[in-house]
This record gives structure tokens, C-alpha cells and sequence, in this order.
């Protein structure tokens, strides 16, 4: 420290107690961008630099996937922090993907004098306002004295119950005005009750009751599993009953891909295994789900032979979207673990199993493997094989490629896959790797991304760079927006209208954009990543995919590998937006 004395025992600025509150909650990592309105923070974090590492992003919106990243990847709550004005709004897009995907986050912004709020002073936004629909809570600190109490409250609000993100606004005359402070001031939160739901013991047995007549059980879980710390109960709750399980892209790793009687994800993209499982099943089990419309396709058509249990510690989401027959507002963990103390194994559903699993063999995910390129989802299963006994994180980016990796990417424990799922941001995967990576700097972790959502925050490889975190891109580059490019393909005859991403005089000379391998792509990503100090490569061989990829992995630093593929590859099996199961795209 820079003082002789003690902060804990000072007359501390704004500044310096919000700082403080940071370190005294556990913080240790910050993704913080500054401005004129957020210097007297980043003058306190400089006084507190041994106890915690902020990181500089390159734009703001990076600054809250990182925070995410540092999150979805801990379980604990990201901080990231901007100035006023433009740097606030860019945290808009960041904030709204936490509370869709309900991540912990701490977003702190800097704000113009109490007594110029209003006055369209120098960038001024009303960030409170702007935020209020996507945020768990939000503040505006006009007075010191409230500040204290109000930082304990943004982290006990982020991070109990249904976790999401907390915006505090902190005008520069708050920052810099001083007090004497109370280390643990009293909440303030009436109607707010953090204690978690707990099922009662009538609906356990309901429950129970329900699973030990059906014939045909399925359970269906989500981030919420994961966010709920209840994937080994999951795990337990499987083995004792026998019943097989399918995932939203947000609960990948909540069990294990690998396991006999994992079907891996249902819904749009899903498999057929898992999508038939859940037009056939007399019992649906939905643990830590919201029944999103990526998953459901047409709500009366989904699951509508079974008898649904919905468990889930947000009450606003039972019978929202789908009417559940048991519907539980409880905390999952808490439910699995009294289910598993009077469940029994289902013997009677043999022929169930055994059907679903024939299913799984006779139409897994699958693609061309005679293809004499690279094609998206084999140089995603090749990076899955390579890095199986390796401490892995994936992130991703929006797009063919999130699906695909979804896909053929084999996670086997929660917190090991990081997607931007309900809001779906192209520009997430890069900045959250950032965030993981800082919060596991020992691990390997892994950006499969394509060249249409990379480029949206590709200015984040210089913070890479700067701040030794040896991220790894592999970018699946196909010169296109590839999922648009699917549904143009699909449902508009195959006309392009804005998704070709190279020069736009080579798009009008084709018609369609390029041909499947360009004589000269655009841009030039190992220049770029090469310039930000990365290290970077090329491949448009099949033969030569696995030594690129063991160098990309060991390569000490950051690493962009550049992978040629072409843009005709879609992404199936696909059941079309507000249809069903029936009318699943096999081929």
C-alpha cells in the first residue's frame, strides 16, 4: 500500500470503499475499461493491486464476457466496470446476456456529478434506466453513506437464488467524497428473501410417486443444475434410478456425455435420440429449466404424452411457458438430494433404455468423413479427442460453430463449457475465454469460433497478449455468417442477403458468395492475430489438422489457428422454428 496506515482504519473515499468491498467479498479478478468518470476507481484498484488483478479489456462489452468467462467457470461472481456515458452502454449488451443465461455479475459504472445528472452533461446516460429490464437489480448511489451497504447487497442479490447480474452507478462526487465507514452495515431488502425454496416433503413424494409408475422417464436438465451446484447429485440420482438423461446447451456437463445414459442435447440442433425421447416419454423430469423455444419448438406438440415435473428455484418460470403437472419452486440441489434418499431403481423400464439407446446408435450426430477438406465438425471431434485428459474449457461464439461444438465436443463435468445461450451474442467466445482463462490460468482453455463472431471482439487478443492469458482460438473460418446462410438455404431458396463476408466486388461476380475454396480469403487472420503478438497459423488440409491443432495447444501464449472450411456445411439434425419433432431435417 501506498499509506502508512491501514485502509480498514481511514477515512476512505467512494472510491476506495467500493474498491475495498471488491477485495472484502473475494474478488480477484476485475475486467475494468476506464474513462473521466471511473478515474478515481481506477486510482483506488492501483492502492489495492496486490489483492486484486484488474485486467484491461479492449472495449467494454469484452470487459462483461470476461466478467461472464471468470463466472459460468468459477461459480463465483464476475466484476466488470466501465465509465459513464458510451462506456456504460457498452455494457448493455453484456448485462442482458447474464441475466438471460442468469450469470452473477457485478457491473459497476461510473456516472457524472449528482448535480449535473440530468442535464445531458458530457457522457451522461441514465444506465439505471437503460438497464432496468435486464438486470436481477440496480442502483444509483447518490449518497456515500448508502455505498457500504449497498456493495453488499449488489453481491448477496447476484449470487442467491436465481443468480444474475447487479448494476451500481457511482457518480464521480460519490467516488471522491469521504467517510468513515461501517465494515458490515445492515441490508436493506424488504420482500427479498434469499433463503433458498426448499421442496416440501408431500411433493417429494409426489414426485417419487410419479417416477415409480412411469414406464417411460426422461430427465431433461439445464444451467440451472449447474448454477445449483447439483450435477453430482444428478449423477446419483441417475445411477439410482436407471432413467436416461438429455441437456439444453446451457446444462452440457451438468452429466456426463460419455455416460450410457446420457443423450446428449435435445431441441433445435438436438439429437434425434434425445428429441425422440421426448415425444415418447410418459415422465418428464425438468430440472434447472426455463422449456425456451429453441427446445420446445411448438409448446402444445412438446412432450405432450407426459406427466411433467418442473422443479426450478425461480417460481416465474413454472407453468410459463409449458403447464407442468408438478410444478416445485425449489432449489434442484436440494430436491435431487431428497429424491435420492427414497427413489429405487426402475427396473420395469428396460425395454425404454434399450429403445432410446438403439436410437442413439442408429442416428448419431454425424457428418460426411470421406470429405477430402476440413469439415466444421470433424476438426471439432479431432480437438475433442486430442484434449480428453487435458483440464479443458471451451467457450464459444454464436453460429453454426456453437452448435456444432455442442455437438461433437464431448464435456464430461459442469463449468467446462461456456456459451452465450439465451441471448445468443456473436462476439462472446473470445473475451469469455479471456475470463476463464484468468480465473484457471494452469488450464487449457479453448475459443471455438467462426470468423463472423470472432471478428465482433477480436480486438481482445491484445489484452490476451498483455496480460499472458494463453487463450486459444481454433476459427472455423467459412467467409460466411453460416447460420444464416443455413436458414437462406433452407426456407428463402437459397438467396444471400448480406451474409457473404468477404470483398463484396468477388460476391456480386459469383452470385453466391465464394467458391468452396477461395484462391484468396479475407482478411488475413494470421496477420491480424500475428500483429496483436499472437501466435497464429492456417490449415486447409485434412492430413495436416492434427498437428496444427497439438500446435496450437502447446504453443506458450495465445494462438489463432486459422481452419479453411466450407460454407455449404449446415448444421443438422434441425427442426424448424415453432414446428415439432415430426418435423425434424435429418438429411
Amino acid at each position: 500500500m501506498s499509506t502508512s496506515q491501514p485502509l480498514d482504519t481511514q477515512l476512505l473515499t467512494g472510491a476506495d470503499i467500493l474498491v475495498k468491498s471488491l477485495v472484502d467479498h473475494g474478488v480477484e479478478v476485475l475486467f475494468a475499461y476506464p474513462g473521466g468518470c471511473s478515474m478515481p476507481l481506477h486510482q483506488a484498484l492501483t492502492r489495492y493491486k496486490d489483492r486484486l488483478r484488474t485486467i484491461l479489456p479492449r472495449h467494454e462489452q469484452g470487459g462483461t464476457f470476461a466478467a461472464q468467462g471468470y463466472a459460468r467457470s468459477t461459480g463465483r461472481p464476475g466484476v466488470c466496470m466501465a465509465t459513464s456515458g458510451p462506456g456504460a452502454t457498452n455494457l448493455v449488451t453484456g448485462i442482458a446476456d447474464a441475466k438471460l443465461d442468469s450469470i452473477p455479475l457485478i457491473c459497476i459504472t461510473g456516472q457524472v456529478p449528482t448535480a449535473m445528472i440530468g442535464s445531458d452533461a458530457f457522457q451522461e446516460t441514465p444506465i439505471v434506466e437503460v438497464c432496468r429490464g435486464i438486470t436481477k437489480h440496480h442502483y444509483l448511489v447518490t449518497d456515500i453513506h448508502d455505498l457500504p451497504r449497498i456493495m453488499k447487497e449488489a453481491f448477496h442479490i447476484a449470487t442467491s437464488g436465481r443468480p444474475g447480474p447487479v448494476l451500481v452507478d457511482l457518480p464521480k462526487d460519490v467516488q471522491v467524497s469521504s467517510l468513515n465507514i461501517d465494515h458490515d452495515p445492515p441490508m436493506q431488502l424488504p420482500g427479498y428473501d434469499s433463503n433458498p425454496p426448499l421442496a416440501a416433503t408431500e411433493q417429494i413424494k409426489q414426485v417419487a410417486a410419479a417416477i415409480k409408475r412411469a414406464k417411460r422417464p426422461l430427465i431433461y436438465c439445464g444451467g440451472g443444475v449447474i448454477a445449483g451446484e447439483a450435477s453430482q447429485d444428478l449423477r446419483t440420482f441417475v445411477e439410482r434410478t436407471g432413467m436416461p438423461v438429455t441437456m439444453t446447451v446451457m446444462g452440457l456437463g451438468a452429466f456426463p456425455s460419455d455416460h450410457p445414459l446420457c443423450l446428449d442435447m435435445l431441441g433445435m440442433h438436438g439429437a434425434v435420440y434425445a428429441n425422440w425421447a421426448i415425444r415418447d416419454c410418459d415422465l418428464l423430469l425438468a430440472l434447472g429449466v426455463r422449456f425456451d423455444d429453441r427446445v420446445t419448438g411448438k409448446f402444445e406438440e412438446f412432450a405432450k404424452h407426459a406427466k411433467i415435473v418442473h422443479i426450478d428455484i425461480d417460481a416465474s418460470e413454472l407453468n410459463k411457458n409449458k403447464e407442468a403437472h408438478i410444478p416445485i419452486c425449489s432449489d434442484v440441489k436440494f430436491a435431487l438430494s431428497e429424491l435420492n434418499k427414497v427413489v429405487d431403481k426402475k427396473e420395469d423400464i428396460g425395454d425404454w433404455v434399450s429403445q432410446v439407446q438403439t436410437w442413439k446408435r442408429q442416428h448419431p450426430f454425424r457428418y460426411d468423413a470421406e470429405f477430402d477438406g476440413i469439415l466444421q465438425q470433424h476438426a471439432i471431434a479431432t480437438l475433442s479427442d486430442l484434449t480428453k485428459d487435458m483440464n479443458t474449457y471451451v467457450t464459444v461464439g454464436v453460429g453454426q460453430h456453437q452448435m456444432w461444438a455442442a455437438q461433437f465436443f464431448k464435456f464430461r463435468r459442469p463449468r467446462t463449457w461456456m456459451s452465450s445461450s439465451g441471448l445468443g451474442t456473436m462476439g462472446f467466445g473470445l473475451p469469455a475465454a479471456m475470463g476463464v482463462q484468468a480465473a484457471h490460468p494452469d488450464a487449457l482453455v479453448i475459443d471455438i469460433d467462426g470468423d463472423g463472431s470472432f471478428q465482433m471482439n477480436i480486438q481482445e487478443l491484445a489484452a490476451c497478449f498483455c496480460e499472458k492469458l494463453p487463450v486459444k482460438v481454433l476459427l472455423l473460418n467459412n467467409q460466411h455468417l453460416g447460420m444464416v446462410v443455413q436458414w437462406e438455404d433452407r426456407f428463402m431458396a437459397g438467396n444471400r442477403a448480406h451474409t457473404y463476408l468477404g470483398p463484396i466486388e468477388h460476391a456480386e461476380a459469383t452470385g453466391q458468395g465464394q467458391s468452396r475454396y477461395a484462391e484468396q480469403r479475407y482478411p488475413d487472420f494470421v496477420k491480424i492475430a500475428q500483429g496483436y503478438g499472437c501466435g497464429a497459423a492456417s490449415v486447409s488440409k485434412k492430413s495436416d489438422l492434427v498437428g496444427a491443432l497439438e500446435e496450437m495447444i502447446h504453443y506458450d501464449g495465445p494462438f489463432v489457428l486459422d481452419v479453411e472450411v466450407p460454407y455449404q456445411e449446415h448444421v443438422l439434425p434441425m427442426i424448424p422454428s415453432g414446428h415439432t419433432v415430426d418435423d425434424m431435417i435429418m438429411e
